[in-house]
């Protein structure tokens, strides 16, 4: 029979449990330094626990859209609007439908709480339109400046120095139409009748694009329709200085119809403007991103169309860059509100960028909405509640002494049964106890996951699962002694059995909470998704923590001996006489036969 080989191990045995415990510890030391490091110390802690606001919104069809509030709809704003806020960050953002018509957002509090409020109910429908007609008007409380035979200054358009790639101006230099000398503003462009049927130069009531009229002929415009005419009439009326008129001017209205919209303030002046059909729309924006401008060094939203839209955009632009100021640029506008209109001097590409007054918030919120898509339906916000923590806390606290009570008899029947065993145990508890609470902490500001009671309780039953693995090690040890081995060869022959169904055991609870996470949403999530984390640290600390402890304590006197305090006391566990021993042993003569 030919000789083992030397330095051979027994099946499942660990040559350096001392060299893998402290690898354990170096990743536990190094994670919890990256907790301190990144400053936050503290799992996101949900509504539930930490109070925040509850909005309710009531879902409207929008005038002139084919939309209606029905439940393929609803889904789809409750998906939108679910996307957006997660997007910048807010943990454990609820979004969900009450009724038929009603949309639930619960919002947790956090630094981005009030960025999220502002997007839940933002329809976000974007148009690109041509600018028909251009007016200038100053704020309230600017003062107006007097007339001059040359015209009113005029004012940068709103989101001047917006661009569309790069290189584009305000206006062309040459061929400027004159403007009509006011005691308030500054009006561009030809008769809107004119512009939408697209005749042959005519002039126009503030001059004249091809050269002065003689003095004998009085200039004839076409005769407007009547929906020309009432446009006009409510471009007349409308006071973009008004912060009421300049909300709702531009809502309410068809795509393919002409408009009126206002700009945004500017240097104590804000624009109103006559706007084309729309052109191009925020479907055919593939993507949208806040940047920071290399050339400007300020804030801007940079787009990508998609193939459909790329060709859009370069036929508007192809034509806009062979009109006059304003006839040259276009609007973008976002829920009736013009947010930049740039000048267009050339055949642009399909990508895109929108600069104005912004800051990193306004440029990331507008980025966001715009990357995620338009909501299907209008929502007004009926009520904004303030949620307090002060149930959820009563609530975690009684969890907590629950959670307590659990773990003090899981203690007092590992120390009675186990005794010296139990120390090791407990440490492994201890260690998993940290690294959850440590990847939680540090999975808040990485993925959003909050803390709420759900996942409370979660943790709460890791704790048996975790218990469960030591007790299916200690007993597969037991096994083996009461076989009559000693404690290290029983160490290294009971854990191939035990590792097996460790393993079954917890890829059953994790699959079990894989399940649960996919079909459920909400706060039921948290649970599934705390219960998968244990359950994959469970195995993590039963092979990198537990195993070579148990390997190192063999090797001493009170546990490798046998102590009757250790938990491995041989004649405790009612071990057996070695088989091999047995056999060698003579049996004895009976004196009647000898």
């Amino acid at each position: 029979m030919a000789a083992p080989k030397k330095g051979r191990r027994p099946a499942g045995g660990q040559g350096r449990p001392g060299r893998v415990l402290v690898l354990f510890l170096i990743a536990m030391v190094a994670l919890t330094g990256g907790m301190f490091w990144s400053g936050h110390t503290t799992p996101r802690l949900g509504i539930d626990l930490a109070g925040g606001t509850t909005i309710t919104l009531k879902a409207q069809a929008e005038p002139g859209k084919e939309s209606a509030v029905n439940e393929t709809n609803m889904n789809t704003a409750v998906g939108i609007i679910e996307r957006r806020v997660n997007g910048l960050g807010v943990s454990e953002a609820e979004v969900q439908t009450q009724g038929r018509e009603n949309i639930i957002v619960n919002i947790p509090k956090g630094t981005n709480e009030k960025q999220a409020r502002e997007q839940v109910g933002t329809t976000a429908q974007l148009y690109f339109r041509p600018v028909l007609t251009a007016q200038a008007q100053p704020e309230k409380g600017t003062p107006t400046p007097s007339a001059s035979p040359s015209g009113s200054p005029k004012p940068k358009p709103s989101g001047s120095g917006a661009t569309v790639d790069k290189g584009k101006g305000d206006g062309d230099k040459d061929g400027k139409s004159s403007a009509t000398p006011t005691a308030s503003a500054t009006t561009q462009g030809r008769p809107v009748s004119e512009a939408l049927k697209a005749p042959s130069p005519t002039p126009t009531p503030s001059g004249s694009a091809s050269g002065k009229p003689k003095a004998s002929e009085t200039p004839k415009a076409p005769a407007p329709d009547a929906s020309t005419a009432a446009l006009q009439q409510k471009f007349a009326a409308l006071d973009c200085a008004d912060p009421e008129q300049r909300i709702a001017a531009g809502k309410g209205v068809k795509a393919t119809e002409p408009t009126v919209a206002c700009g945004e303030p500017e240097k104590g002046f804000v624009e109103k403007y006559i706007l084309g059909p729309a052109e191009v729309d925020g479907k055919d924006v593939d993507d949208a991103q806040a940047t920071i401008s290399q050339q400007s060094g300020q804030w801007i939203v940079t787009m990508q169309f998609t193939d459909k839209g790329a060709k859009k955009f370069q036929t508007i632009t192809s034509r806009l860059s062979q009109q006059q100021d304003p006839m040259n640029r276009f609007a973008i506008v976002l829920d009736g509100k013009v947010v930049s209109a740039p000048s267009v001097r050339q055949t642009l590409s399909a990508n895109a960028e929108i600069s104005g007054n912004f800051d990193q918030a306004s440029a990331q919120d507008l980025g966001n909405i715009l990357k995620f898509g338009a909501l299907p339906l209008t929502f007004q916000e009926q009520s904004a509640t303030t949620v307090t923590a002060a149930l959820g806390g009563e609530q975690l606290k009684a969890g907590l002494i629950a959670g307590a009570i659990g773990l003090l008899l899981v203690v007092i029947y590992l120390v009675v049964y186990y005794r010296g065993l139990s120390l090791v145990a407990l440490l492994s508890l201890l260690a998993s106890a940290i690294l959850t609470y440590v990847l939680m902490a540090l999975l808040g500001p990485a993925i959003g996951f909050a803390l709420n009671l759900p996942a409370v309780c979660g943790a709460i039953v890791a704790i048996g699962i975790t218990a469960d693995s030591f007790i299916v090690y200690f007993e597969r040890i037991r096994d083996e002694i009461r076989e009559g081995r000693t404690l290290r060869p029983a160490v290294e022959r009971a854990w191939p059995r035990a590792r097996r169904t460790i393993l079954v055991s917890d890829f059953v609870s994790f699959l079990a909470a894989a399940v649960l996470f996919v079909v459920t949403v909400g706060k039921v999530q948290g649970f599934a998704f705390t219960l998968g984390l244990t359950t994959v640290l469970d195995v993590v600390v039963v092979f990198l923590f537990t195993k070579p402890v148990m390997t190192l304590l063999a090797r001493t006197k009170f546990f490798g001996n046998g102590h009757a305090w250790s938990g491995l006391d041989p004649k405790r566990l009612g071990a057996q006489p070695p088989l091999r021993r047995s056999r060698r042993a003579s049996a004895p003569i009976d004196p009647k036969e000898a």
